[in-house]
């Protein structure tokens, strides 16, 4: 016995040493990573800071494009039911949303100027044909909306942020998905599922300036369905994400479809694509979106865009681009080009008939670029998130007991106060495993219902309510009180 004890101890102990010498190993590989990666993000500011200077800024873009060219071979990463059933192989398909283009012409979108307007802008609109530039310029009228004065930082935290060992908690999830996987409030932002599907409309702008120019509901499985309303257009959606963790990796696959409708019949759908979110272990952690987002118009114009997905070496990375076409003959009417990070660019016409030498980005056109501000928060939210959460004066008492700017856990966190927030977070989950069994029993959300394709979609009601301030048979779900909806009730939260 004493000499098998001892064999066994030998062979613990060489055990031991070789999971020293592979942590030795993992910590050397750790570190050459992040040295690549701070090679390549100081590379890159590098080139971005040379990109100021004149048109130095297009012909970077000229080479997103022609970087990404390279990669039009491979197999694209397709978005999860997307509105379109396509294959690559058919580059004859490229959809298009009608920002710029009208069944008489091309028109431009044009520069902002912040330098000489401040936080107005104006923009000139050129009406092209397909020849040559008829030089046309007029002012879009802005539409105006009743000013509400809105915060720019949130609270400052009332307590000091505990540090937790993610990996403790999710490392028998790899290659799960998470959407069942309960993680402590510390690792949320203080906004709602819900809340976070507006933050597609924070360039709602460019929606009134396309209409100018072309004259919920459950929490497993989770289903956003939102919807908002423009000026001549309105905005619904009906979204899922799928997420697995790939151990120093979380992968989200959106689910669903995103519309846009103008007043005059026409619309447009598409799908997200991809996120990923790296070193979320160790190093820096930073996210990449990638796939092919197909914009599908029922008018003329359709659009096929391409995200590249970003390598480590990667010098260039956050390219998008892609080709209008008129859905009638096929033929591309324009290019995109840029990234999703900063700005997108639109040649009229299809550079890849041009003779050889010929640079498209010498006559491109801003289509939209990315605000400039100084993040104030560690969540990094914009300043138009940042708003999302915010109770502005008045607002309180018109507001269901439902809304998701009511939860307690979302206004602790927000407010810094991390172990009340963790305690209210546990409280409400457990709140809503006892309303599954509701939902199991045919519950139906109030304001939505399915559409002939089995999409959620408003039906009105909301708006009315909400001037009368009558929320009759509407819960508390928030409440100290636990109440939970009937079946007749409304869902889990309504922003």
């Amino acid at each position: 016995m004493l000499l098998e004890l001892s064999e066994l101890q030998n062979q613990l102990k060489a055990l031991q040493y070789k999971h020293v010498m592979l942590l030795d190993s993992l910590r050397q590989l750790e570190t050459d990573k992040i040295e690549l990666e701070t090679t390549v993000v100081d590379e890159t500011k590098e080139r971005e800071s040379c990109c100021l200077q004149g048109n130095r800024r297009f012909s970077d873009f000229y080479s997103v494009m022609s970087e990404g060219s390279a990669t039009d071979s491979c197999a694209d990463n397709e978005s999860n039911d997307g509105v379109d059933v396509e294959t690559d192989e058919d580059d004859g398909t490229y959809f298009d949303t009608n920002d710029f283009l009208s069944a008489d012409a091309l028109r431009s979108a044009s520069y902002r100027s912040r330098e000489a307007l401040g936080n107005a802008f104006i923009y000139g609109r050129d009406s092209f044909s397909s020849d040559h530039l008829h030089g046309v310029e007029k002012e879009i009228r802005l539409v105006e909306y009743p000013y509400v004065k809105r915060r720019e930082n949130l609270p400052e935290p009332k307590e000091k942020e505990k540090p937790v060992g993610l990996w403790s908690i999710i490392k028998d999830n790899i290659g799960k998905d998470l959407s069942g996987v309960c993680l402590p409030v510390y690792f949320n932002e203080p906004l709602s599922s819900l809340q976070k599907c507006f933050e597609d409309l924070e360039y709602s702008y460019l929606v009134d300036q396309a209409l100018e120019w072309g004259k919920q509901v459950s929490h497993h499985p989770m289903i956003v369905a939102c919807h908002c309303e423009g000026k001549g257009w309105k905005f619904w959606a009906d979204s899922n994400l799928k997420g697995k963790f790939w151990g120093r990796s979380i992968q989200l696959d959106p689910v669903g479809v995103l519309t846009l409708q103008f007043e005059d019949g026409e619309t447009f759908q598409w799908s997200k694509v991809t996120t990923s979110i790296y070193n979320i272990i160790l190093g820096k952690i930073y996210c990449d979106h990638y796939g092919t987002m197909r914009i599908k118009g029922s008018g003329n114009y359709s659009c096929k865009l391409k995200f590249k997905e970003q390598s480590i070496i990667d010098r260039n990375p956050h390219q998008v681009h892609g080709f209008v076409q008129d859905n009638r003959t096929g033929e591309k009417v324009a290019m995109l080009v840029g990234k999703w990070d900063e700005a997108m660019y639109y040649v009229l016409g299809d550079p890849t008939t041009k003779p050889k030498g010929y640079d498209p980005m010498t006559e491109a056109v801003l289509l939209w670029e990315r605000d400039k501000y100084v993040t104030k928060t560690r969540y990094n939210l914009s300043p138009f998130a940042i708003s999302l959460n915010e109770l502005t004066t008045g607002l309180l008492e018109r507001l269901p007991p439902t809304d998701s700017r009511l939860r307690p856990d979302q206004r602790h966190l927000e407010n810094g106060e991390y172990e009340l927030a963790n305690a209210e977070k546990l409280r409400l989950e457990q709140l809503q495993r006892q309303a599954r069994k509701l939902q199991e029993r045919g519950w139906q959300p109030r304001w939505f219902q399915k559409d002939e394709d089995g999409c959620y979609c408003y039906k009105g009601g909301y708006w009315e309510a909400r001037e009368k301030k009558n929320w009759d048979g509407i819960y508390d779900i928030f409440g100290q009180s636990g109440d939970l909806p009937s079946c007749s009730g409304e869902g889990p939260n309504l922003l």
